[in-house]
């Protein structure tokens, strides 16, 4: 939190904001308004003071440790990848509709043989409890309450008979590929065992992780003493991964490997990571029951394009065979019904619940998870559009 010093400064800016003095054109730029903002968002109260997704950002990087907030914000080389997943979403202009009012939409989404609210999904995110105590129990909590579809990191920091139990149906278990066939073996039976029914295989990290030059500046920051987690054994405090020495993540892979895969679970098998056409093309040759476009929040490669910018290509290779889902860099309501209007079926969300989470645990994480399903339902009331499949190209340019 702030120095109390600047509590007087924060009530007075407060007052202001919600004053109609500022409603006066010219009274103020937006550059000042977001200022005011940022020391508005400290002060929050409870998670339903946000007013959107952003405030719980700014909280977040006031509240965590400089180095576990460096984690959640960086990207690779100079992040240009990371906002052209932000950029992509403004390049998109929507049409909107007059006079055609549906009333109450119907934003459900079947995905896998099971019914959602909305096609919001929770993107897998490892470590969660070094953002919150509770970590993916908060979150699965949250999942529960709202009965949005989760997928659990091969790198939680909670076991997936935890998750699961306490989510109170089955999770997507992500999985990042072991140097060791049979630990990978081991972690699919768990997931198999705890009744996941889909596997989310990511494969853009499968030639190692670019250059994080965000996280490597926020930690040199970081006076803090780190070595009780942070241990010469990478995988200490994850449950999921086998106690094996030597263990590390396989970056060898090619397209047999899914084959391999496929061979060996029952689970419904997703390829997380997928950006190009041919790529999607390959999916689809090889079995796959489901395609993700991600660049891993701009955390992989630093293409310098978004996804939602790569998402038109794989829908017209696709051709509705096999769901499409879509994360990177959504932040508004607006954001997935462009998406949807491209193409995807469902749309995931990973900083934005964990900014939710590392301020409030599960209210946080719920009161995410509700602005964004909220802007969607309006989104879609303001194009007329009453149920998900009415949302197609013929509302974007």
């Amino acid at each position: 939190m702030p120095h109390p010093n600047h509590e007087h400064r924060r009530l007075l800016l407060k007052f202001l904001l919600s004053s109609p003095l500022l409603s006066f054109t010219g009274c103020t730029t937006p550059q000042e308004k977001e200022a005011i903002a940022e020391e508005i968002v400290y002060s929050l109260g409870s998670a339903s003071d946000a007013i959107n997704v952003f405030d719980f950002e700014r909280m977040a990087k006031e509240k965590l440790p400089v180095a576990h907030y460096g984690y959640l914000a960086t990207g690779v080389n100079d992040d240009l990848t990371l906002q052209a997943n932000r950029d992509a979403m403004a390049k998109v202009k929507l049409r909107m509709r007059r006079l055609v009012a549906p009333g109450e939409p119907d934003m459900s989404v079947e995905l896998f043989g099971k019914k959602y609210p909305t096609p919001l999904i929770i993107c897998p995110v490892g470590s969660q409890r070094a953002f919150h105590p509770d970590g993916e129990i908060a979150v699965a909590r949250a999942a529960k309450v709202r009965n949005h579809l989760q997928a659990l990191s091969t790198v939680s920091t909670t076991s997936i008979e935890e998750v699961t139990k306490e989510r109170g149906a089955p999770v997507v278990y992500q999985l990042y590929a072991l140097n060791n066939w049979k630990a990978t073996q081991e972690m699919i039976r768990r997931a198999e065992d705890a009744g996941s029914e889909v596997m989310a295989f990511t494969v853009d990290l499968a030639a190692g992780t670019g250059n994080r030059e965000t996280l490597e500046r926020f930690t040199r920051i970081d006076t803090r003493q780190c070595s009780n987690c942070h241990t010469s054994n990478r995988f200490a405090r994850k449950p999921m991964v086998p106690p094996i020495e030597g263990i590390e993540f396989e970056q060898k892979l090619t397209w047999q490997y899914v084959d391999q895969l496929k061979a060996f679970t029952k689970m419904k098998l997703v390829i997380k990571g997928i950006e190009t056409s041919e790529d999607a093309q390959l999916c689809l040759s090889h079995g796959a029951d489901g395609i993700w476009v991600s660049n891993h929040g701009g955390r992989a490669s630093e293409t310098g394009r978004g996804t939602l910018e790569a998402l038109p290509e794989i829908v017209a290779t696709v051709k509705g065979k096999v769901p499409v889902i879509i994360d990177g860099g959504f932040r508004r309501g607006t954001d997935i019904f462009k998406a949807l209007a491209l193409g995807a079926n469902a749309v995931g969300i990973g900083r934005p619940y964990i900014w939710g989470l590392s301020c409030f645990g599960q209210e946080g994480v719920e009161a995410v998870l509700r602005i964004l399903s909220e802007e969607l339902k309006m989104t879609m009331q303001q194009a007329g559009t009453s149920k998900l499949d009415e949302i197609d190209s013929r509302f974007v340019i």
